[in-house]
């Protein structure tokens, strides 16, 4: 008998998915500071929101963390830093509607990177929903420049996909550590090693820290919003529904950004850029779908 989700997990999985599609309007509010300074202080209220309580729960696990996890988790820190500045740094270039669609590309590069280092086999289907989405990122791109509200769309549209592939090797190393790691000893590290990894890249640009306080404030509710509650709502769920759910509900999250950005800044994509986007997305769609069928089609034959 298939076990009944509780409503609380469908409660704070709505939660979250509201609150994430509130990122890229806050760093957009924040614009007026570098995006570098935005990442700095973005990872490290998160690192102090999270320490209180992983330190008390999770400080022997920490403590014992073996050192293959420790780099692991070390390298996995330092590629979420890289995401956070390649994604903030987009929003300063391109609309939000596009980097919300193209950060969201993530899936299709760990179906990739499977491919050239785990040598798992592609299927048709996933290779044509690959093109599709390059495809589409490449409309997205090309309409944006051709419209000329943002000069550096493609470069903006670049980042968002570079944050994307990080983004995939980072959940790829995470979900090796995961498995035999506990949730908080896992997560405050990784964290500490994100925001040392802006802080350190921040320093070495000369980008100024000291930011106003309506700044401070925004990078305070990306790191409670999107950052804790957006992806801790995630790493709740997953204990209740496939993954592959997860991965469709996430797509809500650039749909939420596009309406809050047309509204509140008047930022309306073209048609070609909206093609795109759709493209994007259900190229996106198509993978989860297939290693959902999948996985089903698998549990029916044992």
């Amino acid at each position: 008998m298939k076990e009944r989700v509780p409503l609380r997990v469908w409660l704070v999985l709505t939660t979250g998915l509201a609150v994430l599609g509130t990122s890229a309007i806050l760093i957009r509010f924040a614009s007026d500071a570098p995006g570098l300074a935005v990442a700095v202080w973005r990872t490290v209220f998160a690192v102090v929101l999270l320490a209180p309580v992983g330190m008390l729960k999770a400080r022997k696990e920490i403590r014992l963390l073996p050192r293959r996890d420790v780099l692991l988790i070390g390298l996995a820190g330092v590629l979420l830093g890289l995401h956070f500045i390649a994604w903030i740094e987009s929003l300063y270039h391109t609309s939000v509607a596009s980097a919300s669609v193209l950060v969201t590309t993530s899936p299709l590069f760990i179906a990739i990177l499977g491919y050239l280092v785990l040598r798992e086999r592609l299927r048709t289907r996933t290779v044509v929903a690959i093109l599709a989405a390059v495809g589409g990122a490449a409309l997205i791109g090309m309409a944006e420049t051709r419209a000329g509200v943002f000069p550096n769309a493609l470069w903006g549209n670049g980042l968002a996909l570079s944050a994307a592939l990080l983004f995939a090797v980072y959940i790829l190393i995470g979900r090796a550590v995961r498995r035999r790691t506990a949730f908080l000893a896992y997560l405050l590290p990784l964290y500490l090693v994100a925001a040392l990894t802006c802080l350190t890249v921040a320093l070495v640009r000369g980008v100024p820290l000291a930011q106003p306080p309506s700044v401070l404030g925004l990078c305070l509710l990306m790191a409670l919003g999107p950052q804790l509650l957006g992806h801790g709502a995630f790493n709740y769920a997953v204990r209740y529904l496939p993954a592959a759910l997860l991965g469709l509900l996430s797509l809500t999250e650039p749909i939420g950004a596009s309406l809050l950005a047309l509204v509140l800044f008047g930022e309306i994509p073209t048609a070609s850029a909206l093609a795109g986007m759709f493209v994007v997305m259900c190229a996106i769609a198509f993978v989860f779908v297939r290693k959902d069928s999948a996985k089903q089609e698998t549990r029916s034959r044992t």
